[in-house]
């Protein structure tokens, strides 16, 4: 494994990327086969989620040994020596851009808890996929708090409102959001973030929208609270 942490913004929040994370990312693949087909996610995502639960074996214990290798970049990065599994899932864009919510054309956030933090698990991905993080330009908000989420929320319906139809998926900066860092999707890398970060998914216009987890855009989304 070979880790990075790199800092975005004017709140220098950090975000940890590691390279080689699993060393077995073809086993893994084997497991995410074989829980196919995903079903349609009934949030935000734009595409499938196969949520794991207690009788998913091989998936559960990919998801311990995860935490487990993740531990000591949370402890570094974060300041947190324990925490809980909330959700695991293995997941897929699959959406067209004329498909997309106004929500989900915009960069978002996944919590106001600050020790809530996303493990992402790039596993078959396109070139010049990723994932992005932003500001908002109308309040300099990067990061989503209980303090300032009355701010950002209103202003955010506003603008979702004002995205012309169709528009897509996110990619760069706008009127309404500068995007202030991104890490490239590689197989077999991971990143480390906080959910209350302004983030969004890079999909390339030409990427195969497809459920087939041997094709498609294949992630493991992992997310922990910590104590």
């Amino acid at each position: 494994m070979k880790a990075e942490l790199r800092h975005f913004g004017n709140t220098q929040t950090p975000v940890v990327v590691i390279d080689d994370f699993s060393g077995s990312l073809e086993h893994i693949l084997e497991i995410a086969e074989a829980l196919a087909p995903y079903p349609r996610h009934t949030n935000y995502y734009p595409g499938l989620r196969r949520i794991f639960t207690v009788a998913d074996t091989a998936a559960n214990a990919y998801v311990e040994e995860t935490c487990e290798r993740a531990a000591q970049f949370i402890a570094d990065a974060f300041d947190i020596d324990a925490f809980d599994l909330v959700e695991a899932s293995f997941s897929m864009v699959t959406l067209k851009p004329t498909e997309l919510t106004p929500p989900q054309r915009a960069p978002h956030f996944d919590t106001t808890d600050q020790k809530d933090l996303a493990l992402l698990h790039y596993l078959r991905v396109p070139p010049d996929a990723g994932t992005a993080f932003y500001r908002q330009r109308a309040t300099g908000i990067e990061r989503v708090t209980e303090l300032n989420v009355s701010v950002y929320v209103p202003v955010g319906e506003v603008q979702n409102a004002q995205l012309p139809a169709g528009s897509g998926y996110f990619h760069g900066s706008d009127e309404f959001f500068e995007q202030i860092g991104a890490v490239e999707a590689v197989p077999d890398r991971m990143i480390i973030f906080q959910g209350s970060l302004l983030h969004s998914g890079l999909i390339p216009p030409d990427m195969p929208l497809t459920g087939d987890p041997r094709q498609g855009r294949l992630t493991a989304n992992i997310f922990v609270r910590g104590r």
